[in-house]
C-alpha cells in the first residue's frame, strides 16, 4: 500500500488533470486514457442496470420500506445532512430507523486475519459493524468511518449500521435492531437491494460531474439514469435556487418530486466540550479554516460571509484522518499568521485527534439543510411512507 501522503498527492494531481487546470503534454495523453476508459465504463455501467431492470440480476427484497439517498456523482454533494434529516422526520413520525451505510475509509478486518482465518477454514463472514443501536453510540470514527459516526452523533434515536454488504446489514437491523425502515447512505447505485424508493442529490455548483464518467470525469453512470429517482434535492443552492436546471432535470425526469436546499450553518460548538456560539462570534474573527472535504472552497466561502478574515488556510484530500503533528504544526502556523481561532467543519470534527494542546479555540460549524422550495412535498412524502407503515401494523 502506498504511504497516505503520496497517495492523497496522486488524488490531488488526478482531480487536476480531470478539471483540465493541469497543462502538458502527460496531462493532455493522460486525459486521453481516461477517456478511453471512461467509454469502457459506461458500457459496463449500463450493461449492469440493463441486467437488473430485465430481472436478470435481481435485487433482494427485505419486506420493509427501503429509501435509498445517493447521487450520480463522487465528490461531496452535501448528503450527509440530507440523509440526516429524512431520519430524523421518519423517527419523529414512529418509524423504527436503521441507517445502512457501507462505511467509507472505515476499519476492516486485517488482510493477514483474513490470510489466517482461510488457512484454519473458518469463515470471514462477520456481523455488520453497529455505529449505534438506536440508543447508544458504541463505536469511534476510526472504527464506524467518518460519516455513520456523524450520523450517529447526531441521530441517538436512529441505528446506524456499517458493511460494504448492505443486504446483510439490513437484514441485521431488521432481525436483531427491530427496525422498519432502513435508509441507504449512498444508495443510488446499490441495485443489490430492490423495492426502494431513490433520493438522488444533484450539486448545483457541478451537477454534470464535468459531463464525463469515471475516470475521466466525476459521473458514476450517465446523467440520464437520474430518472430511477422519485425525489431529487438539488443542493448548494442560493437564494434564488436553480430554476434553470431544475427544468433540465424536470426533462430528463417529468415525475419526481425536485427541492431546491442549501447547507445552512447553524452554530459554532467546541471540538472538545459542549460549549456552542452564536454565528455572529464569527463577525471581525480572524480565523485559520482546517478541512479536508471534497470542496474546501463552500467551507472557506461561509466562514466569510459570516464577516470572518481569513489569516490562514489549510486543505488535506477528502476524508484525510489528522495526526497530531499535523494539527500542532497547523495552530503554529495559524498563531503566526495572526488567527485568534482555529475552525473547521463538523465532518472533520470527528477526526480530530485529542489535543491536550490549544493555544487558540478549536470550533466546527454545525450545518443543516434548509429547503428553499418543495418542502411540503417532501413532507407528504414523508407522510405517505409512515401511513403505510400504520396500515400494515393495524
Amino acid at each position: 500500500m502506498l504511504p497516505r501522503i503520496n497517495t492523497e498527492s496522486i488524488e490531488t494531481y488526478l482531480l487536476s488533470v480531470l478539471d483540465g487546470s493541469r497543462r502538458g503534454r502527460v496531462a493532455f495523453l493522460l486525459r486521453g486514457l481516461l477517456q478511453f476508459l471512461s467509454w469502457i465504463f459506461t458500457v459496463l455501467v449500463q450493461f449492469r442496470i440493463w441486467l437488473y431492470r430485465h430481472r436478470i440480476l435481481r435485487g433482494n427484497t427485505l419486506g420493509c420500506q427501503v429509501i435509498s439517498v445517493g447521487n450520480l456523482t463522487v465528490g461531496g454533494t452535501g448528503k450527509t445532512p440530507v440523509v440526516e434529516v429524512f431520519a430524523r422526520n421518519l423517527q419523529q413520525q414512529g418509524r423504527k430507523v436503521a441507517i445502512l451505510s457501507r462505511g467509507y475509509k472505515s476499519r476492516s478486518i486485517p488482510f493477514w486475519q483474513k490470510i489466517w482465518l482461510r488457512i484454519n477454514n473458518r469463515s470471514i463472514e462477520v456481523p455488520p459493524r453497529v455505529v449505534s443501536d438506536g440508543k447508544q453510540l458504541l463505536l469511534d470514527s476510526h472504527t464506524a468511518g467518518d460519516e455513520p459516526y456523524m450520523l450517529a452523533s447526531n441521530l441517538p434515536d436512529v441505528a446506524v449500521v456499517v458493511d460494504k454488504d448492505r443486504v446483510k446489514s439490513g437484514k441485521y437491523a431488521i432481525r436483531v435492531l427491530g427496525c422498519d425502515t432502513l435508509i441507504l447512505d449512498d444508495g443510488f447505485q446499490y441495485l443489490k437491494l430492490g423495492n426502494r424508493l431513490d433520493i438522488a442529490l444533484v450539486d448545483r455548483t457541478n451537477p454534470y460531474g464535468g459531463g464525463h464518467l469515471l475516470p475521466r470525469g466525476l459521473l458514476r453512470e450517465p446523467m440520464k439514469n437520474i430518472k430511477r429517482a422519485g425525489f431529487i434535492f438539488i443542493t448548494k443552492c442560493d437564494e434564488q435556487g436553480a430554476p434553470e436546471l431544475k427544468n433540465q432535470l424536470r426533462e430528463m425526469n417529468p415525475t419526481a418530486e425536485i427541492s431546491e436546499c442549501r447547507h445552512r450553518a447553524k452554530y459554532l460548538k467546541s471540538l472538545f466540550g459542549d460549549d456552542q456560539y452564536p454565528l455572529e462570534r464569527l463577525n471581525g474573527l480572524k480565523v485559520a479554516a482546517l478541512s479536508a472535504i471534497a470542496v474546501p472552497e463552500s467551507f472557506e466561502t461561509a466562514l466569510e460571509s459570516f464577516g470572518a478574515t481569513l489569516v490562514y488556510r489549510r486543505r488535506f484530500a477528502d476524508h484525510h484522518r489528522f495526526s497530531q503533528q499535523e494539527i500542532i504544526d497547523t495552530l503554529n502556523e495559524a498563531e503566526a499568521a495572526g488567527a485568534e481561532a482555529l475552525l473547521t467543519t463538523e465532518k472533520d470534527a470527528v477526526r480530530f485527534p485529542y489535543m491536550e494542546r490549544r493555544d487558540l479555540p478549536l470550533l466546527y460549524m454545525r450545518v443543516e439543510i434548509e429547503m428553499l422550495s418543495g418542502e411540503e412535498a417532501f413532507m407528504k412524502w414523508i407522510s405517505r411512507i409512515c401511513f403505510k407503515q400504520a396500515q400494515r401494523a393495524s
